[in-house]
């Protein structure tokens, strides 16, 4: 009888698309993709669900320190991105108001001469490299998640598709918009009060930067030029808009002027690669 039970439940589950699996990470971003390899590295099998229907490179780069490096390196990847990536001498401070380099700092720790690893690393190439690490089938594209119940401390994750996973551990790496943190009852994201603008310049023939973190102070923002490698180099400008610029935000064309007006006195070819 326990037999015949048995065989008509995995009948049930199979018409119905019903997976048991060890563990769901949901969201393939980086923590979602760097969580699934750690635990590969480890001997743990993960499914990764995400929404899009393809790796979501979108983006342009991050600065990684030490810390980082030494994740990197723990789940196996540090040495094939460093291979693409400028490692950083120095830190340089410039203000816009007089256009004088008012800093230089080698990019070392506090009062030691020990390294500071740090490199600006393209985004895509982050996530290309994570998901090329990863067994084959571990990522399931086009899987939404659209509701998550608990019964007996399992999970069970429904996606778009009908498709529900079961499972005990349930990861979340699914961003602001979280479905895992709202099933969980966690609060919503708190505005941190800052806007940014991000931007990523490809130069066919090469670009001359120094590897250089270069950051400019002043007019109330903040902005800074990193090189990638020899063809690419990554810019912000983030600022804390007032309530009267909070509107300009949402619209390109102004905020665009407004970085205009507050680039000071910064080299025309700083200038050029931001605009």
């Amino acid at each position: 009888m326990k037999g015949s039970w048995m065989k008509i439940r995995e009948e049930e589950e199979t018409k119905f698309g019903m997976e048991e699996q060890e563990i769901v990470i949901v969201g393939a971003g980086i923590a979602g993709l760097a969580t699934s390899l750690g635990l590969h590295r480890l001997g743990i099998r993960s499914v990764v669900v995400e929404s899009a229907d393809s790796l979501r490179t979108s983006g342009f780069a991050l600065g990684i320190l030490a810390n980082g490096w030494r994740a990197l390196d723990a789940i196996g990847v540090g040495d094939i991105l460093r291979a693409k990536h400028h490692k950083l001498s120095r830190i340089v401070t410039t203000s816009v108001n007089s256009g004088i380099q008012t800093a230089e700092l080698p990019c070392r720790a506090s009062h030691s001469q020990d390294d500071l690893e740090s490199r600006c690393v393209s985004r895509r190439v982050l996530l290309e490299t994570l998901e090329n690490e990863l067994p084959r089938g571990t990522i399931r594209y086009s899987s939404k998640v659209v509701h998550i119940q608990i019964e007996d401390r399992v999970e069970s994750i429904h996606l778009s598709g009908g498709t529900v996973l079961k499972t005990k551990v349930l990861i979340g790496c699914d961003g602001v918009n979280s479905v895992v943190s709202k099933f969980l009852g966690f609060s919503k994201p708190a505005y941190a009060g800052r806007a940014a603008v991000r931007g990523f310049v490809y130069f066919k023939d090469g670009h001359a930067f120094e590897p250089k973190l270069m950051q400019f102070f002043g007019k109330g923002v903040r902005f800074g030029v990193i090189p990638c490698d020899d063809y690419t180099v990554y810019w912000f400008f983030t600022f804390s808009p007032s309530s009267q610029e909070k509107e300009m935000v949402e619209d390109p064309a102004k905020l665009k002027l407004f970085m205009l007006s507050k680039l000071g006195k910064v080299s025309d070819e700083i200038r050029r690669l931001m605009l």
